[in-house]
């Protein structure tokens, strides 16, 4: 599908709105590592704009990615006799605990936030789980 351009518009040149110089300051503010703005680097090709590096630091996040739980949530068994569902196949995994009965385990993204405003990040973490 081929999109074309009116001939009477004009570019707004981003609203008079300058974006920011992306600087080894900015990345950090953006919660990523060095490492990671590497990997961007080379994803890319080139250095990521003030837009790009915003969608990187949102899409890396702990919320939408997990990046320092994973590596714990990989200690938890997915195969076994008691497993029902494995953890990661529905977000959540279910044990059989016997008698008829079993458990869901989930894990939250939004309790990350506890770490900064406890009340609100549980508040939203017992939300997201209700959902």
């Amino acid at each position: 599908m081929t999109h074309s351009t009116p001939k009477d518009f004009t570019s707004p040149d981003n609203f008079g709105v300058v974006d920011p110089t992306v600087t080894p300051k900015l990345v950090a503010e953006h919660g990523l590592t060095p490492e990671e703005f590497e990997r961007i680097k080379k994803i890319l090709g080139r250095e990521p704009n003030f837009t790009e590096l915003g969608i990187f630091s949102v899409m890396w996040s702990e919320h939408c990615s997990y990046k320092n739980s994973r590596k714990e949530l990989k200690k938890f068994p997915t195969n076994g006799p008691n497993i029902l569902v494995k953890a990661g196949e529905e977000n959540a995994g279910v044990v059989d605990i016997g008698d008829g009965w079993a458990v869901a385990f989930k894990i939250e993204s939004h309790n990350h936030p506890s770490a900064i405003e406890p009340f609100q990040g549980a508040a939203t973490g017992v939300g997201g789980i209700i959902r």
